[in-house]
């Protein structure tokens, strides 16, 4: 597409709340997080009664990967158009996607539909959380807003800790289809709101929206997801699909670079990557995000399958990893404030990640539930040392005028890694479940490997301890790939510089 030219003057809105309405405004923005939030996790303790109803196990992973690379991508376009239309317009259109999107999910018949609606559904949720966010500084004054942007990131954190919980148990009680129909009243309620306390002023504006380099960047993500999730598994490493899917990933790239040096307003300017913390950061970022997304997603699985464990048991078995999160994040905070330091806690977070996914990657059939759950309980502990510093140290080592795009490019590598580790995570479990399951499983009446877990409960005493014994191994190799990609996050953490906190940033 086009860019509009530099002289080009597009009509923004500056959007403002009525002075009677702002806590019913509040309240809508924060429904829109805790909907965005949620979508990010609900989805893992339904996945093996979705795999069971719908087939397809090799693209398990997908149902999670479509979301996260779809509202990956949109995350830098939604920021300009909010700024070139409005917050209003734009959060409005977001969510009538992510409705629409929820919708068709809820109504997908296999798993293609599923991947492909989960996508759309993608491309409405990210804009959900940045627009959010960007209203907040819109609406209230510099002096106030870290109190309420707290506000938000605790609603953040709660839609994560009950997402597995309220998916567990709407697949119990209803069905898989309800965790994604749930989404529609809710956003209906947060779309009449908004359109209602939302007051709109036209104000000029110039602005640039890069498209050329959103496609660029688009088709290198998505050959990258698309080349970690089929290589090895479903096409050799030595096929032409693979030597494709390397040929596009690299001419993203190439062209999402050249885009970026030539554009008035680069998605990511390149000058960025001239800060150490800005690269340190993000290559930290986008490794964390391999190991929540990645735990998140199979954690839940192995529970359901091996343990026996119904999905809302499974979604309260999360809790020790989301609570440590939670707890964790929040000392670290006042920890710092009062320090005025923050290099220690990147450190420490990484190697006790690289710990706990190591003791994860130990997990046998008969392991207990204790052990289990202390082993969830420092993994979420060693991501709340990592997630938020990593951001605030961002923002402390840039200067004023760069500091949303760097916040902005540093929370988008957290979401590559996500997309891309869920990916891999999953074309290397499902590739060694089915390697590890006897040759005649199929041929003695057990089916393939993509058995619910009631199912894998029903099977005679030898053929269900194989599987068993296989479903733990495919888990045991994602863990140990997690907890060696982590080491190397641990190794960079070292390489952060202690820059003295600013009181005026």
């Amino acid at each position: 597409m086009p860019q509009i030219p530099p002289e080009t003057t597009a009509l923004a809105t500056a959007d403002t709340p009525k002075p009677a309405s702002l806590p019913l405004l509040l309240a809508a923005l924060m429904l829109v997080m805790f909907l965005a939030a949620l979508d990010q996790t609900i989805v893992s303790t339904a996945l093996p009664t979705i795999v069971s109803d719908l087939g397809g196990l090799r693209w398990l992973s997908w149902v999670v990967t479509a979301y996260l690379l779809a509202s990956t991508v949109v995350v830098p376009l939604y920021g300009k158009f909010g700024d070139l239309y409005g917050r209003k317009r734009v959060l409005q259109i977001a969510i009538g996607l992510f409705l629409l999107g929820s919708a068709l999910c809820g109504l997908a018949q296999n798993m293609t539909q599923l991947i492909i609606f989960r996508a759309l559904q993608g491309l409405g949720g990210g804009g959900l959380m940045v627009v959010a966010m960007a209203a907040i500084g819109d609406v209230i004054p510099p002096a106030e807003r870290g109190r309420y942007q707290g506000l938000f990131g605790g609603v953040f954190g709660l839609a994560t800790v009950v997402g597995p919980l309220v998916g567990g148990f709407l697949v119990e009680q209803l069905s898989w289809h309800w965790i994604f129909f749930i989404n529609l009243p809710l956003g209906v309620v947060a779309v009449a709101v908004i359109g209602s306390v939302f007051q709109t002023q036209v104000a000029p504006v110039k602005h640039q929206i890069d498209y050329i380099g959103a496609v660029f960047l688009t088709i290198a993500l998505g050959a990258l997801v698309l080349l970690t999730s089929l290589g090895g598994s479903q096409v050799p490493w030595a096929s032409l699909d693979v030597l494709c899917l390397v040929l596009f990933t690299v001419i993203g790239l190439v062209g999402f670079v050249h885009e970026q040096r030539r554009a008035a307003e680069p998605i990511l300017p390149l000058h960025l990557f001239r800060h150490r913390t800005f690269v340190l950061a993000g290559l930290i970022g986008l490794i964390v995000g391999m190991s929540l997304f990645g735990s998140v997603t199979f954690l839940p699985l192995y529970m359901q399958v091996v343990k026996d464990a119904s999905p809302t048991s499974a979604g309260l078995q999360m809790l020790p990893l989301m609570g440590g999160l939670l707890v964790v994040s929040a000392i670290t905070g006042r920890l710092i404030s009062r320090w005025g330091r923050y290099r220690i806690f990147p450190i420490a977070g990484t190697l006790l990640q690289v710990v706990a996914l190591g003791l994860l990657s130990r997990l046998q059939v008969d392991t207990p539930m204790w052990q289990m759950n202390l082993y969830m309980g420092l993994l979420g502990a060693g991501l709340g040392l990592v997630m938020q510093v990593l951001i605030l140290a961002v923002q402390n080592s840039v200067e004023r005028r760069h500091m949303g795009v760097a916040t902005s490019g540093a929370t988008l590598f957290r979401s590559i890694g996500g997309a891309v580790g869920v990916s891999v995570f999953g074309a290397l479990f499902s590739h060694t479940l089915l390697a590890g399951l006897p040759a005649d499983f199929a041929a003695r009446g057990a089916g393939s490997g993509g058995l619910s877990p009631s199912a894998v409960h029903a099977l005679e005493a030898p053929l269900q301890e194989a599987y068993l014994q296989a479903f733990s191994g495919a888990m045991q190799g994602v863990f140990m790939l997690a907890a060696a990609i982590t080491a190397v996050a641990f190794a960079l953490a070292w390489l952060l510089r202690e820059v003295p906190l600013q009181a005026a940033r």
